[in-house]
């Protein structure tokens, strides 16, 4: 049985989790408003699988016979000055999930509830994915710039990139890598 401490922990994720959906598909949205297709096909799959991540705590919580509470979250922004500034905030904000996560598991590993610790480690791993992802697509954007080609080309590797994660078979890591010309 989880504590009521935890379950106000993981409570709170599954409303991070689905803000984050929330603001990847608001960022989607501006994308495609500013013609960057490839960007905002990118940030909708992203958004939906933040979406994922809140519906794995909200089965855990009835799989731990706990109530799972879907709060009011907050209205993201809809401007983001540059697709440069975006995926800096998008960093940062993966970043506060981070934090979030670390906190779930050292509460867990407090009260000695291995069982929330060892589903949280999932989180862990995916959050490191996260960050690294990206980390790198801002260095790519630093690599090609924001103007005229550069933000062409950083729009079709989103292209790429999205159509590499629908298929499956890659990860963060992979994803963020540019495509080999053929």
């Amino acid at each position: 049985m989880l504590s009521d401490k935890t379950v106000e922990l993981l409570n709170g994720q599954i409303n991070l989790e689905f803000y984050s959906s929330n603001l990847y598909l608001q960022m989607s949205a501006w994308a495609a408003y500013k013609g960057l297709e490839g960007t905002a096909t990118f940030l909708r799959d992203h958004a939906a699988e933040e979406l994922g991540h809140m519906h794995r705590l909200f089965d855990y919580l009835l799989e731990s016979d706990a109530m799972p509470e879907i709060g009011s979250i907050d209205a993201p922004p809809t401007d983001f000055g540059s697709v440069k500034e975006m995926f800096q905030q998008i960093l940062q904000h993966e970043q506060h999930v981070t934090a979030r996560i670390n906190e779930l598991v050292d509460a867990a590993f407090s009260q000695k509830d291995f069982s929330t610790f060892n589903f949280l480690q999932w989180y862990v791993a995916e959050q490191r994915e996260e960050e690294h992802l990206f980390k790198s697509i801002l260095d790519m954007l630093e690599m090609i710039g924001t103007e005229g080609q550069g933000l062409f080309l950083f729009d079709q590797q989103l292209t790429q990139m999205a159509a590499r994660r629908q298929a499956g078979g890659s990860s963060a890591a992979d994803e963020a890598a540019p495509a080999e010309s053929a």
